[in-house]
């Protein structure tokens, strides 16, 4: 019961049609987070490729190569590391509503496809091409989607 899907995504448009599939024919939590908390926390930490992220994570930029060496890799993998917490303005609360989130998810990869200028370096990897950008996002919600199994669907 606990295996936790095999998942990977395309492009951020199937983690939306896939969070849409959970919302509409139910889902069982294999971790913490509701699908609405997951949709809420891709919003909050996608959000900020456009809008820009708060200058103290840039306290850490020194670090971005070895990160991105040591890091970036593994998050892009099918297999990302979990347990890593996550800094607290990206936690989600509890009482979210799953289907305003997962529609607040699905305007936040429209906008997030949309937007045409350079994305804002990313805490971990620094300044990235738009399609790695893409890519980690993609990654980042199959890595937080797959703790979600739809109703009925054996583990």
């Amino acid at each position: 019961m606990n295996d936790l899907r095999q998942l990977q995504f395309s492009d951020l448009e199937a983690a939306v049609a896939d969070a849409r599939q959970l919302l509409a024919g139910g889902y069982v939590r294999q971790g913490n987070w509701s699908l609405g908390q997951i949709c809420r926390h891709l919003v909050l930490v996608q959000d900020p490729s456009v809008d820009g992220y708060p200058a103290w994570m840039s306290l850490f930029a020194p670090l971005r190569p070895l990160v991105r060496r040591l890091l970036l890799p593994k998050v892009l993998s099918d297999d990302s590391p979990r347990g890593i917490r996550t800094a607290p303005i990206f936690v989600p609360p509890d009482d979210l509503e799953d289907a305003t989130e997962v529609e607040a998810f699905a305007a936040s990869v429209g906008r997030l496809l949309g937007h045409r200028g350079s994305f804002a370096p990313h805490p971990g990897f620094g300044r990235l091409p738009r399609e790695r950008i893409l890519e980690i996002h993609t990654a980042h919600a199959a890595h937080h989607l797959r703790h979600l199994r739809a109703e009925g669907d054996s583990a």
